[in-house]
């Protein structure tokens, strides 16, 4: 619990509208943000702290351990996300837990709460530049859905056929941020960055033949891009990638009111 819903419970008891003992059930709930799942220790506070909920990493976790811990989120109205996940464990977890969707291509699950719809303000663009970085892609589409974020998709507009991108430049620039996967030499984040004024997060992928060494190739040019504007995530991160997106936006989009709460929590030097 942070300061600021501690403090309108303490108004709502000031003003009579809400009983010491309500008041001190809530508080112990708060506390106990830390549920027990068969191998493991949920972190329900995830989300108060750092925006948004605990992300499950499946790729060696059994499919009974990830569908345990998405029913829990959802018992404590948390949205579920699970990357890396087999066909075979999401037939097995789908069959299980209704209203929760596969993406065959990124690998991931998603349980959504019953409101959905975008509750971050913004845009982001995502941008592969093969359909051999589609998964990579889709990663971070489903990323931005649950994290309730407006997104669109380029798809195909590498370099090696570079008027494929200009034919989109009005689309580039009308994001908040762009996510840009690409394998082989990586150039692509880097053409992307000198059209905008935003954040071009790169992300490397595993794509392309032995010197690609697996995304590192990539991964090295995107580093030593000359675009002052492109960040770059980890090979085939699409989730890192548009988790960070999501995290900008989430700051920068904030109301007044909703800055002031942040920074009244912050510590003061």
């Amino acid at each position: 619990m942070d300061f600021a819903e501690l403090n309108r419970l303490l108004e709502l008891v000031s003003q009579g509208e809400l009983s010491v003992e309500s008041a001190g059930e809530k508080i112990t709930a708060a506390r106990q943000a830390v549920v027990d799942v068969p191998g493991v220790t949920l972190d329900l506070d995830r989300q108060q702290r750092c925006g948004f909920p605990e992300v499950i990493y499946g790729e060696n976790k059994t499919a009974a351990t990830i569908a345990a811990t998405m029913q829990a989120q959802h018992d404590n109205g948390q949205p579920s996300l699970a990357t890396r996940i087999s066909s075979e464990k999401a037939a097995v977890i789908t069959a299980q837990l209704d209203g929760v969707v596969y993406n065959d291509v990124a690998r991931v699950l998603r349980w959504d709460l019953s409101e959905g719809g975008p509750s971050i303000p913004g845009r982001v663009l995502v941008i592969s530049a093969g359909t051999s970085d589609l998964s990579v892609a889709q990663e971070a589409v489903e990323t931005l859905r649950w994290m309730g974020i407006t997104y669109e998709c380029i798809e195909d507009v590498g370099v090696a056929g570079p008027h494929r991108l200009v034919a989109q430049v009005d689309r580039l620039r009308a994001a908040d941020v762009l996510i840009v996967a690409a394998g082989l030499e990586g150039a692509l984040p880097s053409v992307v960055g000198g059209y905008v004024d935003c954040p071009v997060i790169a992300v490397p992928t595993s794509v392309g033949y032995g010197t690609a060494f697996g995304g590192v190739t990539a991964l090295l040019g995107m580093l030593n891009s000359c675009a002052s504007n492109v960040l770059v995530a980890n090979v085939d991160a699409g989730f890192k990638a548009a988790y960070n997106a999501g995290v900008m936006l989430r700051r920068l989009k904030q109301s007044p009111e909703q800055q002031t709460q942040v920074e009244s929590q912050e510590p003061q030097a």
